[in-house]
């Protein structure tokens, strides 16, 4: 499949899926992660790095966590190198009042907004995409 680039379109398909769970950021200093834990995110940072993993097995490998999030995909294949699509979907979630983290990976754009706003978000992206659909 190749990957989308136009935005009208980008923005018409975007077909937001919330995956199950609740999720959190943790760090680890040491570069490590720990056994029994799957981060579905990890970012090398100078201070550590950042694990984005279900809270539970953040609970069981004793981790500080924070920031309980819903995890939405963005299903449209989105071109790396694809302009305003994060900042259209960011100004959308903006104006709702969600705060959003943004992962980009190969194929998908990644969101990770409050746990308990997530079905919000998804319904704030639906009503994008209807509204560029329609535009």
């Amino acid at each position: 499949m190749t990957a989308e680039s136009d935005l009208r379109t980008l923005l018409s398909d975007l077909r937001p899926e919330l995956h199950r769970g609740r999720y959190v950021f943790a760090t680890v200093t040491d570069g490590v992660v720990p056994a029994g834990v799957a981060p579905v995110v990890t970012v090398s940072e100078a201070e550590g790095l950042t694990l984005v993993l279900l809270e539970a097995q953040a609970v069981a490998a004793g981790l500080d966590h924070s920031y309980p999030a819903g995890w939405i995909t963005l299903r449209v294949h989105s071109s790396l190198d694809a302009v305003g699509l994060t900042a259209a979907v960011a100004l959308a979630l903006t104006d709702a009042g969600i705060s959003c983290n943004v992962v980009a990976g190969f194929h998908h754009d990644h969101l990770f907004v409050p746990h308990g706003r997530a079905a919000e978000a998804v319904a704030v992206l639906g009503a994008l995409a209807s509204e560029s659909d329609a535009g």
